[in-house]
């Protein structure tokens, strides 16, 4: 197969770090007030438990590592191989990263994309309404998680933008999609 590089792309790059941090920032608050306004006025009637700060910082904490587990899914279930680095981020903070050994078709990518919405995010919008005095928690980790995703929506963006028959590599810096050079 001989492959020919159709497009390169890394978010950060293209975006800068700032504009993507401040535009997540805001898909977070909104969705968390278009969410949390209609289900307040359907739970009206029940009251919110509080458990404290401590609980809810725990866990918020924990959510992007959640949320970057969830990426790993469909690769899991699929039988790719996935390489995991873990580091701390300034000493304290402990993140990780992923990168697949192999490249992926273009539904394989859009699918480890949009893993973590569909995987936190739907079930916590069904949660919010089966648990409602717990509502709000729910709601409010379901915008943060949704607030995540929106690197998730433009790496989709652009693999949507991809050729039909393209193959999407997971490189160091981006992604790279490619196309085979004698494929009409």
């Amino acid at each position: 197969m001989n492959l020919n590089c159709w497009k390169s792309f890394n978010i950060t790059k293209e975006f800068g770090s700032n504009r993507i941090y401040l535009l997540s920032l805001i898909l977070g608050v909104i969705s968390f007030i278009l969410l949390y306004v209609p289900l307040a006025m359907v739970h009206q009637s029940h009251q919110v438990h509080d458990y404290g700060l401590l609980p809810l910082a725990a866990s918020l904490f924990l959510l992007p590592a959640i949320h970057k587990l969830m990426h790993m899914i469909p690769l899991v279930l699929l039988n790719k191989r996935v390489r995991v680095r873990w580091k701390l981020k300034k000493g304290v903070i402990p993140t990780f990263s992923y990168r697949t050994c192999s490249t992926l078709s273009k539904t394989t990518s859009i699918m480890v994309a949009l893993a973590p919405t569909v995987l936190l995010s739907v079930p916590g919008l069904i949660t919010s309404f089966v648990f409602p005095n717990y509502f709000a928690y729910i709601i409010l980790f379901t915008a943060v998680n949704i607030g995540l995703s929106f690197t998730d929506f433009l790496c989709v963006n652009q693999f949507m933008r991809a050729p039909k028959q393209c193959i999407i590599e997971n490189v160091r810096d981006g992604y790279d999609i490619l196309i085979d050079k004698y494929k009409k």
